[in-house]
């Protein structure tokens, strides 16, 4: 019997492995799909967000409107409160790649499981307030530890770049080897991957997802454990789960083994403190219980299982420090006047909705044929960290491309069509005449004009006259801008032959997002007084 049981469970967690394969492997392939095709709109690469009841409560209580992609985080909430949270155990991709690693650590004997001690998987609660303290105040945090926000904003920015690196550099191996062949195939894998590896905070943010991954050295799934906002959410859906743990007294040896290989802290020994709003059902104790006494009934009327033990006093600070959190995260020019260089992508919201919706997930970055979209450090202030902006100097916003507002899975960037987005002015085009080739040296260059996709141009040649230092008097071409028809799209400062700053360059001036942001101040107020 004990054999039986053993085997049973042993198989329920192979089935478990095999799905999270499966949703892993369809994560990886929704991420790989977001990039240009060869057709003007892709499929919805963006929907494993859509199952997540966090960023559907954030971003609904931040922007105070709901997005209609989310009713899908119903289906989440409804399993979660039946069957537990089996979604962090079965489903979610970042909690597999925990276990993956945390699988890894154990068989290599750097990490050796041993009996937990204290209250810290309270912590992700205290997580969890904090961000829905903040998200009331409509300073909308979610996206920073949001698993699916965390994994794909890693996966795009850093992880799939440096697997493109890597392969770009063993090409050129294989090449010098005169492995043409092998060579050739990479190189088309590759391309066919279009993957974007160009990111300012690349660096940073691989490392901040190594250092999460090292993580599972101090304790296995150190992420699902402590960290994840979305597991405590699921966590407190759980609580009334129909499958309960149950230790059958007669069976048990008390040997803690269940407890001490718990992969979220459980604590299925002692009878009677493990924790439904902790077990995430992968049914690691019932396989490795050496006398079968673990199962796990089905209770259409379960009895109320124990719960992290959350401090009154705790929650209130932490309640306190999310209110807080609000005019420190705005301490900064942004709100007084726009960043010149914070250009946003077509589609993107006013600035203060905009914020309120973006989870900083990434996608519109992975999905950009250019690699012009980049994560914002400062320049809109603290609350916009990795939110998108296009960075001319990388790429430029290509005309007929409106990818980015196809995968925003917040509404953050509106989708547009094609012919919606050729109309949306992002920013404006400026020249720098002392750099300029034709208004400086009088030679001729006509570089931004060929490249301008606008009709008419936006960038106009007029016949001018330059005196040189030794009196040479030239007559060239030289470039102006029409600010009216320019839609700061960027190619003309990205295709300067002026290597090191373009002489001509592009501000978020004018963007038809914003009232504000315009040429000129509003110097009336709304008395008509000056």
């Amino acid at each position: 019997m004990k054999k039986e049981r053993s085997k049973k469970y042993r198989l329920i967690q192979v089935l478990r492995i095999l799905v999270q394969v499966v949703f892993f492997v369809l994560f990886v392939h929704l991420l790989l799909n977001a990039h240009f095709t060869g057709e003007d709109y892709i499929k919805k690469v963006e929907v494993f967000f859509h199952f997540d009841p966090l960023l559907a409560l954030a971003t609904f209580i931040a922007s105070r409107v709901m997005f209609a992609s989310f009713v899908l985080a119903l289906i989440t909430v409804a399993v979660t409160t039946i069957l537990g949270r089996v979604a962090c155990g079965w489903v979610c991709p970042m909690g597999s790649i925990q276990q993956f690693f945390s699988f890894l650590f154990k068989k290599s004997k750097l990490h050796k499981p041993k009996r937990p001690s204290g209250n810290h998987t309270a912590w992700k609660y205290f997580i969890l307030i904090f961000i829905l303290v903040a998200t009331l105040l409509s300073l909308d945090l979610v996206g920073l530890l949001d698993p699916f926000s965390f994994l794909t904003r890693s996966f795009a920015l850093a992880v799939l770049p440096v697997f493109a690196t890597t392969g770009s550099v063993l090409t050129g191996i294989l090449y010098k080897l005169n492995l043409t062949s092998l060579g050739d195939s990479l190189y088309q894998f590759l391309q066919n991957l279009d993957v974007n590896t160009v990111f300012l905070q690349g660096f940073f943010l691989g490392a901040l997802f190594i250092g999460i991954i090292l993580l599972n050295l101090v304790r296995e799934r150190f992420w699902c454990r402590y960290l994840c906002p979305l597991g405590a959410l699921l966590g407190l859906l759980s609580r009334w789960n129909v499958f309960k743990l149950k230790i059958n007294a007669d069976k048990c040896i008390d040997c803690r083994l269940c407890t001490i290989h718990c992969e979220t802290q459980a604590t299925p020994f002692p009878i009677g403190d493990w924790k439904s709003s902790e077990c995430i059902y992968c049914f690691t104790c019932g396989s490795i219980c050496p006398t079968g006494a673990i199962t796990f009934p089905l209770r259409f009327n379960p009895a109320k299982a124990p719960q992290v033990n959350l401090s009154r006093r705790k929650l209130l600070f932490t309640s306190f420090l999310g209110i807080l959190a609000v005019p420190f995260f705005r301490l900064s020019a942004a709100g007084k006047r726009a960043s010149s260089k914070l250009i946003r992508p077509p589609g993107a919201l006013p600035e203060e909705q905009f914020l309120r919706k973006c989870v900083k997930c990434g996608e519109c970055m992975k999905v950009c044929p250019t690699n012009a979209l980049q994560p914002v450090m400062g320049e809109a202030g603290p609350e916009g960290i990795w939110t998108p902006m296009v960075v001319p100097k990388i790429g430029y916003c290509e005309y007929y491309c409106s990818l980015c507002t196809q995968v925003c899975p917040t509404g953050a960037i509106k989708e547009l069509t094609i012919e919606e987005k050729v109309e949306v002015k992002i920013g404006t085009s400026w020249i720098n005449k002392n750099r300029c080739i034709p208004w400086k040296f009088g030679d001729p260059c006509i570089v931004c004009e060929e490249h301008c996709p606008v009709s008419p141009k936006a960038i106009k040649m007029i016949k001018t006259r330059v005196e040189l230092p030794d009196g040479t008097i030239k007559t060239p071409l030289a470039p102006v801008i029409d600010t009216g028809t320019c839609i700061g799209c960027g190619i003309c400062e990205n295709k300067c032959p002026v290597v090191d700053k373009p002489a001509i360059y592009v501000t978020s001036i004018g963007e038809s997002r914003s009232d504000r942001n315009q040429f000129l101040l509003d110097v009336i107020d709304e008395t008509g007084i000056y």
